[in-house]
């Protein structure tokens, strides 16, 4: 797996080759406990559906990227979708990508592109937060008990160099008291390209109230809930998730043809 650096820390990242030209670059960010593994070769499926190339990337303290050597901020997604992203495309050459985010990851995409700090072509938001619910609390209390108490501390070691540093770097701020006015709203409304948002009806992380706060307040926004659906959509109902990104990604390529060679 190679590695790029971003603010001074290694990470790790797959790049898969677009089968065209002319097609965007796919950007997948990652949630709370993911990183390129966990993705567990979904964006090479989405890749193939859609024809694009992709980047896959664990985020500074995840995967084999560097572990964590400090405490995370409550401003953790804000500054990876405002500093870190910003630099690791710069290093890749990514222009104008879509970002297919999942969870914390969706989270980061739509900071990322209602700042406007660098140009993106559209977002993918998978189970997305916009605020914080009691039942998101609730749940990564139950992670932390699972985690102290079960195998999930091991499992996590597979997908994780220190799974000790994946862990406490997202359960921990999910749960200082100071994160529970942690709200992204204020980006929405400043999302100026198409966003796809898909959640489950069964969503343990977040009612369905994430996605209807960004269809109130993006202006150009598609929403896809899914039953039958928990937390992670491309897990749950792999097939529905592709085939709408599928569209969507043919609705961008033709409202915004890309020169060819672009990347």
């Amino acid at each position: 797996m190679p590695f790029a650096m971003a603010q001074g820390h290694r990470i790790e990242y797959e790049l898969i080759e677009a089968a065209t030209a002319e097609a965007p670059v796919l950007v997948f960010l990652h949630e709370g406990l993911g990183s390129v593994a966990l993705w567990q070769g979904f964006p090479g499926r989405v890749a193939a559906a859609t024809r694009c190339g992709a980047v896959v990337y664990s985020r500074y303290g995840y995967g084999r990227s560097d572990p964590l050597t400090a405490r995370r901020s409550v401003r953790f997604m804000h500054e990876e979708a405002l500093e870190a992203l910003p630099g690791l495309l710069d290093e890749l050459g990514v222009a104008a990508p879509v970002l297919f985010g999942h969870s914390d990851g969706a989270s980061i995409a739509l900071i990322h592109a209602g700042s406007r700090c660098r140009p993106v072509a559209g977002v993918i938001a998978l189970a997305p937060h916009v605020f914080v619910e009691d039942v998101t609390i609730r749940s990564i209390e139950a992670a932390r008990r699972a985690y102290e108490t079960t195998e999930l501390r091991a499992k996590l070691g597979r997908y994780h160099a220190d799974p000790d540093s994946a862990f406490r770097g997202w359960n921990d701020v999910w749960l200082d008291p100071e994160f529970r006015a942690w709200n992204i709203e204020p980006y929405l409304a400043t999302v100026e390209v198409p966003v796809l948002a898909i959640q489950g009806v069964d969503d343990e992380y977040g009612t369905l109230e994430q996605i209807d706060r960004i269809a109130q307040q993006v202006a150009d926004v598609e929403v896809l809930t899914l039953s039958g659906c928990r937390h992670s959509p491309h897990r749950d109902q792999p097939g529905a998730v592709i085939e709408s990104v599928t569209r969507f990604i043919d609705r961008l390529r033709a409202e915004h043809p890309r020169p060819s060679g672009a990347r």
